[in-house]
């Protein structure tokens, strides 16, 4: 990874307190009701559903032998801090996959991201460093890789509310990875919020193939 505070999306206190040197941003949105507006929504989440719906071209690559032999079994927390027992992951090293085939992320996980920005074409290297699979909540976390613009880490996450309406959250913190980043840092502050708010809409349309 190209920054140290791994796994700090997670920090409750991550606007107030972000890593030295880092800007944090969190948004949130609500993206529909029902069973199956959370299904779709988690699924799409936690197979790089987002990531295609808002505009990237995906390259998925099996990880160094380094990060597959730490991958772990996610663990979540209910409000009194009891770990709640993870609802889709199966055991520590399986493979899990959806009906269509598509497999879950798992911690490890690496991809290419890819983009087209004016006339250029940018690839932006990250690996997943957390999952999140609780009842009610679910998603992941990548941080950035050598050759990425930026050093940090993006997290995106759904959960559904006792009321059955389903909310999208992102929290990253981030800053230029380079001399030259940092000379075009006002473009990449646009290029991030306009792809925060894709993020947003990505799993809020209709769900194909299905009522909401």
């Amino acid at each position: 990874m190209t920054y140290a505070a791994v796994g700090a999306t997670r920090a409750d206190d991550l606007l107030d307190y972000p890593p030295a040197g880092y800007r944090a941003l969190e948004r949130r949105a609500l993206i529909g009701h029902g069973d199956a507006r959370w299904e779709w929504a988690w699924t799409q989440t936690l197979s790089w559903g987002i990531q295609r719906r808002a505009g990237f071209r995906m390259r998925i690559e099996a990880p160094p032998a380094a990060a597959s032999e730490l991958r772990y079994q996610p663990v979540g927390f209910d409000a009194a801090g009891k770990p709640v027992q993870p609802a889709v992951v199966g055991e520590a090293g399986e493979q899990v996959f959806l009906a269509d085939g598509s497999p879950l992320l798992r911690p490890g996980d690496s991809a290419w991201l890819g983009i087209r920005f004016l006339f250029a074409r940018f690839r932006f290297p990250c690996r997943v460093v957390y999952v999140v699979d609780e009842p009610q909540r679910r998603g992941f976390a990548y941080g950035t890789l050598p050759g990425h613009a930026a050093r940090g880490e993006e997290a995106f996450l759904v959960d559904r509310r006792d009321d059955g309406s389903v909310w999208i959250t992102i929290r990253a913190f981030s800053r230029p990875a380079t001399p030259f980043w940092w000379l075009v840092d006002p473009i990449l502050r646009v290029v991030q919020r306009v792809f925060t708010q894709r993020y947003l809409r990505a799993l809020a349309g209709p769900i194909p193939d299905a009522s909401v």
